[in-house]
């Protein structure tokens, strides 16, 4: 069965893809082996070269990729540009430090020389999610790349037209270090079972974590996680209201609210609950849905009309247990109404589980103890913000929260700069930064003794 990709918006079909047999599994598997042999024999500086070109013919075709993007898994256009343009800021980053970073290190020991050479592990699949096509590509593929490896990717299968862009794009200069593996998920295994494949990356959900992981430990290939999260936004008496409220529909409401750091559990505390409330009601009615291509358009549909179904349930069933509707919670095909509940508590689906949608969960906190504790209250631990003017005190506490990355007076991000990834049932290792590079090398001791 082929792989479709259908426009949310409209409901029509955009194209379908035929899956590779275990033949052009291979053979591309093979190809990206052998040019990695040469690849990895390049200086940094030379890998460069790749990098500048695939940011370049990025960049170059920005608006092409940006349609495509916008296509199959409907964000707004908006946002689908600015994706791009974090894309080639990730390229100009790693271009600009990772020379340095992948220089060996010396360690003083006894011997005459000793220390640490970083060298590729090989070829690294990558299976990758819908909801940001190319971010999240660049985000593995770019650090990878430049360590000397080689990178095979296994995209979503709704988003198979950017899928195939990302190829166009990272092959460029024809290094052939990169491919594109139109495969179903079944094949994984059969990827990862391959002695020429060396490591796995995936971003996804916490079902497909726990299904590659397992494959990764049963043929002892080292694997990287970034799963979902229920992050918590935690809003205190001393905040700036009007800032927090701003920040809070970027955290939440971005990519119509389908972002693993999504700003998902909003906890106020109660002196300022219903103001913080009233006001976040009056922005987001304000705002337009509609087709993601218009410009006034501020909500853009779900990428798949069964994701909307799922997240109404998940809604329903949490104002059964409890919850109260503040606002919202209307649906049609795949687009989702903006959606506040009101009095979420542990035991419902809005407290318990990922809500990847455009819904609010909002929770009433005595203080900053409280707050902690429902924070913590979750087997997810991805990142929480905190909004506050007592920041020295609420920086004297990060350790408290049991996450992988604590903002205060901002809303939860990936940076090229920092890096990023999860605790609990949000994964292990980090992407970004120099964990990023150091994430799929050898990282080889030398020891010369005299």
């Amino acid at each position: 069965m082929p792989l479709k990709s259908i426009n949310p918006f409209t409901g029509e079909e955009i194209n379908s893809y035929d899956i590779f047999s275990k033949q052009e599994m291979n053979d591309a598997i093979d190809d990206v082996a052998k040019n990695q042999k040469s690849w990895e024999l390049k200086s940094v500086k030379e890998r460069f070269k790749l990098i500048a070109a695939v940011k370049n013919h990025l960049l170059e075709n920005k608006e092409r990729f940006a349609t495509l993007m916008t296509a199959e898994m409907g964000k707004l256009k908006s946002e689908s540009i600015a994706e791009i343009e974090k894309c080639a800021l990730l390229c100009d980053y790693y271009m600009e430090v990772s020379e340095e970073m992948l220089q060996p290190e010396e360690i003083k020991t006894d011997a005459k020389y000793s220390g640490i050479d970083y060298d590729p592990l090989g070829n690294i699949l990558g299976v990758m999610p819908w909801n940001f096509p190319f971010w999240q590509v660049f985000r593995f593929a770019i650090p990878t790349l430049i360590a000397g490896n080689g990178v095979l990717l296994k995209h979503a299968s709704n988003v198979a037209g950017c899928a195939v862009a990302l190829e166009e794009i990272f092959n460029v200069t024809k290094e052939g270090v990169f491919a594109t593996l139109l495969i179903s998920a079944k094949q994984v295994e059969e990827v990862l079972a391959n002695d020429k494949v060396n490591g796995v990356s995936l971003t996804g959900s916490e079902a497909a974590g726990r299904s590659v992981a397992a494959l990764a430990g049963k043929y002892l290939k080292p694997s990287l996680l970034e799963l979902g999260g229920n992050s918590a936004f935690i809003v205190l008496n001393d905040c700036d209201i009007d800032r927090a409220v701003d920040d809070f529909i970027v955290g939440r409401y971005l990519n119509s609210g389908q972002s693993c750091v999504s700003a998902k559990r909003l906890m106020i505390q109660e002196d300022i609950h219903d103001t913080f409330l009233k006001k976040l009601k009056a922005k987001v009615q304000e705002f337009s849905t509609g087709d993601p291509n218009w410009k006034n358009t501020k909500l853009a549909p779900m990428a798949r009309k069964d994701l909307a179904e799922e997240l109404e349930a998940q809604v329903k069933e949490s104002i059964k247990k409890g919850a109260k509707l503040y606002y919202g919670n209307e649906r049609s095909g795949a687009m989702y109404k903006y959606t506040i509940l009101n009095d979420v508590a542990p035991g419902m689906p809005a407290f318990d589980e990922e809500l990847f949608g455009p819904v609010t969960a909002a929770i009433k906190v005595k203080d900053l103890d409280e707050a902690i504790a429902l924070t913590n209250n979750s087997k997810f631990g991805l990142g929480v913000s905190i909004y506050t003017s007592s920041t020295d005190a609420v920086r004297a506490r990060a350790s408290e929260f049991n996450e992988g990355a604590v903002f205060i007076n901002s809303i939860v991000k990936s940076d090229p700069r920092i890096p990023f990834g999860g605790v609990k049932n949000s994964g292990y290792g980090r992407e970004l930064a120099k964990n990023g590079l150091m994430a799929f090398v050898n990282q080889k001791t030398i020891y010369l003794k005299d």
